[in-house]
């Protein structure tokens, strides 16, 4: 599988990481894993992966058990901790994908047409939540562009709107909190979707999405704060206008559309200029777009200030 790492050596690919924690253990020296960030080339087969330099891990993967287990959903939780019990029920079959709005041929898919006819990648990016904690992750997916494409969208669109499930019923979250405006949605601009970082993935870890993590399939766009990442997509619309957002509609002033990772405007009751790397125990200055400087042109001449 082709593993897509857009901040190069400064991000470690898993195969990498499991192999020099191995090493470490082996010589006893487990604690020095915590230092390390990346490795310059591998080593011939059957030879340990020793780096060339040490340097801070806070570019390392994230472990899996705090990926799985520290986790927003409020449909299920307010919680962090109580999601994943929560979210084993959830039925994840059948599932379909509605597609509407401004494209030729409205259509549902399942997640097998999903999952089967586009390309699926790795993915390893950064994840900045808008609380100021933030992960590095492997999500396996494809590219949003690949599904914009196979639909064919009409001229007048502008947008991609995206609605998440609406199942009370074993989602509690959603029914102890009846005033949130369920089902979560969110939003993209057009070219924000089909900018090649933006993903739907179906995988985190080499393997399927769990409950927790917002399986079948989620939204992930890492030059954004983690409430963008929408979970369990039941439905992707394309319209003219700006769609509406869970977030936004709660709190315009704390929660704005675009939602881009900026370290100059911070949330009215916390600085976003620096964030605590889950796993890595220390904090970290929060980079504009999250580290993702490919996306700027996409905001040119928009005061960010304003539209975040």
């Amino acid at each position: 599988m082709q593993v897509i790492n857009p901040l190069g050596d400064s991000v470690t690919p898993k195969a990498l990481f499991l192999n020099r924690r191995q090493f470490l253990r082996g010589l006893g020296l487990a604690s020095l894993g915590a230092a390390l960030a990346a490795c310059q080339g591998l080593a011939k087969p059957g030879e340990p992966v020793i780096p060339d330099a040490l340097e801070p891990e806070v570019d390392a993967l994230t472990s899996q058990s705090i990926a799985e287990n520290y986790i927003n959903y409020y449909e299920f939780s307010f919680s962090k901790n109580g999601v994943t019990d929560l979210a084993q029920d959830l039925r994840l079959s059948p599932w379909e994908v509605e597609i509407d709005g401004l494209v030729k041929t409205p259509r549902k898919m399942s997640i097998a047409d999903l999952t089967s006819g586009f390309e699926q990648r790795e993915y390893i990016y950064r994840h900045r939540c808008v609380e100021a904690w933030s992960m590095v992750l492997p999500w396996q997916g494809f590219a949003l562009a690949d599904l914009l494409e196979e639909v064919e969208i009409l001229p007048g669109a502008r947008y991609v709107a995206f609605t998440s499930l609406y199942r009370p019923e074993e989602m509690p979250g959603q029914k102890s909190n009846p005033h949130y405006p369920w089902p979560y949605t969110e939003g993209l601009r057009l070219d924000e979707a089909r900018h090649p970082l933006s993903i739907l993935a179906t995988g985190l870890y080499q393997t399927p999405l769990t409950p927790q993590n917002g399986a079948p399939i989620r939204l992930v766009v890492p030059w954004k704060y983690g409430f963008k990442d929408i979970k369990a997509i039941t439905r992707i619309s394309f319209t003219a206008e700006e769609p509406p957002t869970l977030w936004k509609t709660l709190n315009s002033h704390e929660y704005g559309f675009y939602a881009n990772v900026n370290p100059e405007v911070d949330h009215p009751r916390w600085s976003q200029a620096s964030e605590i790397r889950l796993g890595a125990d220390r904090r970290i200055p929060t980079e504009l777009f999250n580290g993702y400087k490919e996306v700027a042109p996409l905001y040119e001449g928009m005061d960010l200030s304003v539209d975040y």
